[in-house]
């Protein structure tokens, strides 16, 4: 039986104003690491040389965002058809557990499939624009990025309960960072595949830890994760290795040439990530205390990429 929704939770009575209760149900808050990822990708453009395009820009950030939204709403629907999130009596809200809109009776699940589909075709629509303005290729990623977000949650693939789910992320927040660049640059380029590992590997850390408090839902509903499927203290591992990969790739990237050496301190963005390594490692059986280990993998996340990306513009001429 799940416990009483706690106080932070959304409820009907307190978003009365439809408006609110929807842009609400997007989960905005967490739309901020895709902003951190267009940053980059800005970044990696003007770093090659590319012109800058405000008005290009703004529509990159607003349709990945709205993108986004689209993807945690579709998410939140697709684990209420499967019971994980009305299972959940161990999430951390609001980082884990959904968005709890449906569970809470603050939208129906009609109402919650209607939003993701609005929000799917405005991208959509939108996205036709951008790519007649930005260059056909950007019709590939969008396309793909799409297609991920719908994978990652959907029946029949429903990738994340495959074990796939991790790589999902990576590749569909690699595809942010090689987006915002496209629009600005018109081409495809390898410096934005190769900047944007690192954080894509982050953002799938902030996807793994967050598994450890929904792991007994989400493997009663048959979402079969890497941390569902093997013993807490055994996946705890699996997070310090997705910063071992993100740290790999950002060294790689320099000894390549790619990027500046100046971007190895992009790495101390890390160390809040290695604190919540060892706070994983110690709580992984007691997932309620990792709130803060939780948080500190989110900063990492964010401050990764925004760090990166200044070391990219101080060596070009962004306006």
């Amino acid at each position: 039986m799940s416990p009483a929704p706690s106080p932070c939770e959304p409820s009907r009575e307190r978003l009365a104003n439809p408006f609110v209760r929807y842009l609400l149900a997007t989960r905005p808050a967490f739309l901020s690491i895709t902003l951190a990822g267009c940053l980059l990708g800005f970044a990696t453009a003007d770093a090659d040389g590319a012109a800058f395009g405000w008005g290009r820009a703004l529509a990159t950030l607003s349709l990945t965002m709205l993108a986004h939204a689209g993807i945690n709403v579709l998410n939140d629907y697709c684990d209420h058809l499967n019971g994980s999130d009305a299972r959940n009596t161990q999430r951390i809200y609001p980082y884990t557990g959904g968005s709890r809109f449906i569970q809470n009776g603050v939208l129906t699940p009609r109402q919650v499939l209607g939003l993701a589909v609005a929000l799917f075709a405005v991208t959509i629509a939108g996205g036709l624009w951008l790519l007649s303005v930005a260059g056909a290729g950007l019709f590939w990623i969008g396309l793909a990025g799409l297609a991920i977000g719908w994978a990652y949650s959907a029946p029949p693939l429903q990738l994340n309960s495959r074990g796939v789910g991790e790589l999902c992320v990576a590749a569909g927040f690699l595809l942010v960072v090689a987006g915002a660049d496209y629009a600005q640059r018109g081409a495809f380029a390898p410096l934005p595949w190769l900047a944007g590992a690192p954080f894509a590997l982050l953002v799938a850390g902030v996807l793994y830890i967050n598994q450890f408090p929904d792991r007994e839902a989400d493997r009663a509903s048959g979402k079969l994760h890497w941390v569902a499927r093997l013993q807490p203290a055994a996946a705890a591992w699996g997070y310090s290795l997705i910063l071992l990969l993100a740290a790999l790739s950002l060294l790689g990237g320099v000894l390549s040439d790619a990027l500046p050496l100046a971007s190895l301190v992009a790495l101390a963005a890390l160390l809040p990530a290695g604190v919540a390594a060892r706070q994983l490692l110690r709580f992984s059986a007691t997932p309620e205390r990792l709130a803060p280990a939780i948080r500190l993998t989110l900063f990492a996340a964010h401050a990764q990429p925004l760090l990166l990306a200044a070391i990219l513009l101080s060596s070009g001429d962004f306006p």
